[in-house]
Parts: structure tokens; C-alpha cells; sequence
């Protein structure tokens, strides 16, 4: 039997057929560049973090997160946004998922907003589901819209073509 084991030994350790599937791996790289692209979507980028000691003055746009720490005076459309609390916004938030610890003057659109309790919002809410915990502060008005993100987009302005 150990003979038998012996033998049993150099067939598992046909190392070349490990290195037989690397051979298939060498040609799933073609493959994995394809998943690759399928893969790049999946993991998440870092968020853009606007630091307590930046001001920007103009408009950001991404399809990512931004994290804002500093002073934005400028619209924002993003993914998810959060406002740190030592951020000032001046403009215009829409976001799928905003969360505010800090200082919006200006409308803010979103799917899901939530005012935490150190939160200082002075504008209008048009959202989808909102929180607001006690202790935030907000001035405006606060309406539910089944899609908020184009809801607010281009208030309707019927009248304002009539000139006869």
C-alpha cells in the first residue's frame, strides 16, 4: 500500500497540470479585461473632499460623492453629498442622498435628505423620504415629490412667453 501511496504521491504532484490551468488563465485575460470594465463601475471611488480651508466659488458636477468641509458658493449635483459642519453652501444642492451636518442657504433636491442635529438649512426641501433630527435648524418650505431631482429642475413657466 505505501507503494500504491507512492504512487498516488507523483500523480497529485503532476505539478503541470496546475500550470495547465494557468494556461487557460493566460488566455482569460482577455476575458478579464472584459470584466474589468464590468468590474471598474463596481468599486466605488473615493469621494471629493473639499477641505475646511478651500473656497470655491462656481458650480460642481459629478456622478460620484463629494464630501464638503469648506465654502462652496455655486450650485451642486452629485451622487451623495455630505455637508461637513464646518461647510458653508450657497446654492443649489441636488443629490441622490444628501446628508447635512452644516450650513445650506439655497434649495436642496434630493432623494433622501437628512438633517442631523448640528444641520443650519435656509431654503426649500424637495425630496423623496426626509429625517430631521431634533436640534436641526431649517428655514423654508419642505415638499415630497416623486422624483425630486428633475421635479425642481426647471420651474414651469407658462405665462412667461405671452407678449401680444
Amino acid at each position: 500500500m505505501f507503494s500504491k501511496s507512492k504512487i498516488n504521491e507523483p500523480t497529485p504532484s503532476p505539478a503541470p497540470q496546475p500550470p495547465q490551468p494557468s494556461a487557460p488563465s493566460a488566455a482569460s485575460p482577455s476575458p478579464t479585461p472584459a470584466a474589468s470594465p464590468a468590474a471598474a463601475p463596481k468599486p466605488k471611488a473615493a469621494p471629493s473632499i473639499i477641505s475646511t480651508d478651500l473656497k470655491i466659488t462656481g458650480n460642481l458636477s459629478t456622478a460620484g460623492d463629494i464630501q464638503v468641509e469648506g465654502t462652496i458658493e455655486g450650485d451642486i449635483r452629485a451622487h451623495l453629498l455630505t455637508v461637513g459642519e464646518t461647510a458653508v453652501i450657497s446654492g443649489e444642492v441636488v443629490a441622490d442622498d444628501i446628508v447635512v451636518h452644516g450650513h445650506v442657504k439655497g434649495r436642496v433636491r434630493g432623494l433622501k435628505v437628512r438633517l442631523t442635529s448640528s444641520a443650519k438649512v435656509e431654503g426649500d426641501i424637495i425630496h423623496k423620504t426626509i429625517a430631521i433630527e431634533s436640534g436641526a435648524h431649517f428655514e423654508g418650505s419642505v415638499q415630497r415629490a416623486e422624483d425630486p431631482l428633475k421635479a425642481g429642475a426647471n420651474p414651469p413657466k407658462p405665462f412667461a412667453a405671452s407678449g401680444d
